[in-house]
């Protein structure tokens, strides 16, 4: 359990501390000097039990309230100390409602220096304690009279601290990735850069790496220490020092976050629910310029109120913080606003959405879902979302936003009744919905191939604007994808179909290829290209191509080039010629030359045959040779080689063709 002290300058604080656990936490030289607490101070009380209770002792001073809240940040319960003989002082008030604000809720009012006045001045100092604590999320806890110098109430307080630390319960660590609230960085002979702080989330132990947030550095971590003892490991609710590697003590400080790689993601716009003090005398205006306090960091920012709206003192009201440069923060962040000239505390709040949006602000959408982000529970804040969240959730988003890891997401997403779209880019969507557009892309395929029989297909993206605008692109695409998994349609580039569709499938394609047919077997292996084929098979050229191109998709016809088709029957006995020649040649390797020779066509289309084979995965080019990279049956069906072209009868007047010469006969495939 961390303890931090609360209250006003020289009520006692540091000496408490130092009654409880033997250590002085007041290190500085300056501080010895002057006698205050300037910075934070640290001790450990070993309970009997075996547990341990740390204290994190703050300034009183108002000069130093900035380093009381970077102590503040992360504690479990609060010692509000009031001097008997001064009673409540401002920085009394102000501390108090710094750790209201903070929504601490566990904690013990200390009257000290009981020892320097009469009984009825403690009763007195206790009943104003108690009037100030009325109010506040406190209001219950003891108050205790306590004299540090004589011993009077410390054991009393011991039991009090004691008892409260059996109670409380460690914060969740599984499931969440580490955050680390740095509170003081410092250099150590031959270990180098060390730091000290809270841990938020999480677990994280020695070798582990991390980043610095918002710096964006990595580091390792070579070494962890908890109350001055190496440890292999730290988690969630402890203190401890970290020693780091791979970063330079000038490159590292008070306010700034060690995390987990995957929560890295600074920012400087965070929707936000802020309390403004009842104590403030005027109305929060728009765009008011402060000193935003989160974790131990201190940056200015300026307040942007819904519609520039004024807030009324001890009101609340959903604004957004802009921050004049980067920080790190999550859902859930406490906060603490100061005015600019960090003089008093106006109010504080939490992070609802740390990733705010520039635009869309004051729309009736974002208002729905802000709300559900307010949620406390992630599963119940998801459930909210998915019910105001036409273009699904982004879980990669949703998982940093509310620090989760992935496989603590998987169930609430399976819980709120939803399902996962997309691999690369997560996004949950209702079950119901993801149904209804599927059923509604299935149907709208078949009235668009009833009114367009010769289209290869509609466009998808068309398709997402008529039926799911709100879906972006990229989750669409994945339910095409799902569709075509199980076989409902097919996708073909930016063209969707159902597996049924075939786009020359009505009379008038019919009576095409009743007159092409005949022309592309006549020619053999030698088809000619569409500016010769139309006039044979007296068909217009424009046409035909068009007719070709869309036959194509059935595989019936392949594209050899852009202008030449050849039946799919055709290519496959072009194949087992090809397969002939490789089994023909040394090492299974032929040339172009070779294929042409084989199967008598010239060399042009020769080349644009392979190269087509080539695309189909049957042959490979290596260089100047190919080789059979695939059976081609699979891909083009059954086929024999035919025998190879006639011989023509040797001129004696003619020289010899050597290549004829090594010409060897072509074996029969047979499939």
């Amino acid at each position: 359990m961390i303890v931090a002290t609360a209250g006003h300058i020289d009520h006692g604080k540091t000496t408490l501390v130092k009654a409880l656990t033997g250590v002085d936490t007041d290190r500085l030289p300056e501080e010895k000097a002057r006698g205050i607490s300037i910075d934070l101070g640290f001790a450990y009380w070993k309970l009997a039990d075996g547990d341990t209770i740390g204290f994190v002792d703050v300034p009183g001073h108002e000069r130093f309230i900035r380093n009381m809240l970077a102590g503040v940040c992360g504690i479990d319960y609060v010692m509000l100390i009031v001097a008997a003989d001064d009673g409540v002082m401002p920085q009394t008030i102000e501390h108090l409602h710094i750790v209201d604000l903070l929504n601490v809720t566990r904690g013990i009012a200390v009257i000290t220096k009981t020892d320097r006045v009469a009984p009825e001045r403690v009763t007195e100092v206790t009943a104003a304690v108690r009037a100030l604590l009325a109010p506040t999320a406190l209001a219950s806890i003891s108050v205790l009279p306590v004299s540090a110098t004589n011993g009077d109430g410390v054991p009393a307080l011991r039991d009090e601290l004691a008892a409260a630390a059996k109670a409380h319960s460690n914060r969740e660590h599984t499931g969440r990735h580490f955050r680390y609230a740095i509170d003081r960085a410092f250099s150590v002979a031959g270990s180098g850069t060390v730091v000290t702080g809270t841990v938020f989330n999480g677990v994280i132990a020695s070798g582990d790496k991390l980043m610095l947030s918002p710096r964006g550095l990595e580091v390792r971590v070579r070494a962890i220490q908890k109350q001055g003892r190496a440890a292999q490991q730290a988690v969630a609710g402890e203190r401890c020092a970290l020693n780091l590697g791979g970063v330079d003590l000038a490159q590292v400080g008070r306010g700034d976050w060690a995390v987990a790689p995957a929560v890295h993601a600074p920012t400087q716009r965070l929707d936000v629910r802020l309390q403004v003090l009842a104590s403030e005398a005027q109305p929060l205006k728009h765009w008011t310029p402060v000193h935003l306090h989160l974790g131990t960091a201190d940056i200015t920012a300026r307040i942007s109120s819904r519609r520039g709206a004024s807030i009324a003192p001890g009101a609340s009201a959903l604004v957004q913080l802009i921050a004049d440069r980067p920080l790190a923060a999550l859902h859930g962040d406490r906060f603490i606003v100061r005015d600019q000239s960090a003089a008093h505390t106006i109010g504080g709040g939490t992070v609802i959405d740390p990733f705010a949006p520039a635009a869309r602000r004051h729309t009736e959408a974002r208002a729905a879902q802000l709300a559900a982000l307010a949620q406390a529970e992630p599963g119940a804040a998801l459930a909210a979302l998915l019910a105001c969240s036409p273009a699904g959730i982004d879980l990669a988003q949703f998982e940093r936003t509310f620090n989760l890891t992935p496989e603590r997401i998987d169930p609430l997403v399976h819980q709120g009744d939803a399902v996962t779209v997309g691999k690369e880019q997560r996004v949950a969507l209702p079950r119901a919905t993801v149904h209804a557009i599927k059923q509604r892309l299935l149907e709208a395929l078949a009235r668009f191939h009833r009114d367009s029989p010769q289209s290869l297909g509609a466009d998808a993206e068309a398709q997402r604007k008529a039926l799911a605008p709100a879906l972006a692109a990229t989750t669409f695409s994945a339910l095409l994808r799902e569709l075509a998994d199980e076989h409902k349609i097919e996708v073909s580039g930016s063209l969707v179909r159902l597996p049924q569709h075939v786009a020359t499938a009505n009379p008038a394609d019919d009576k095409m290829w009743q007159s092409v047919k005949p022309v592309l077997d006549a020619a053999g292996f030698n088809v000619p290209p569409l500016r010769e084929l139309a006039p044979a098979a007296n068909v217009k050229e424009a046409m035909l191509k068009d007719f070709l191109h869309r036959k194509s998709r059935t595989g019936e016809v392949i594209r050899v080039t852009p202008e030449r088709f050849y039946p799919r029957a055709t290519l496959a006995q072009l194949a087992a010629i090809a397969q002939a020649v490789a089994q023909a040649a040394p090492g299974g390797q032929f040339t172009a030359a070779q294929f042409r020779d084989a199967s008598g066509i010239g060399r042009g289309l020769a080349i644009e045959i392979l190269e087509c084979l080539d695309r189909l995965g049957v042959t490979q080019r290596l260089g100047d040779a190919r080789k059979m990279r695939k059976d081609f049956v699979p891909i083009l069906g059954a086929a024999t080689a035919p025998p190879a072209p006639a011989a023509v009868a040797p001129n004696p007047a003619a020289k010899p063709d050597p290549q004829a010469q090594r010409r060897a006969p072509l074996p029969d495939i047979k499939r």
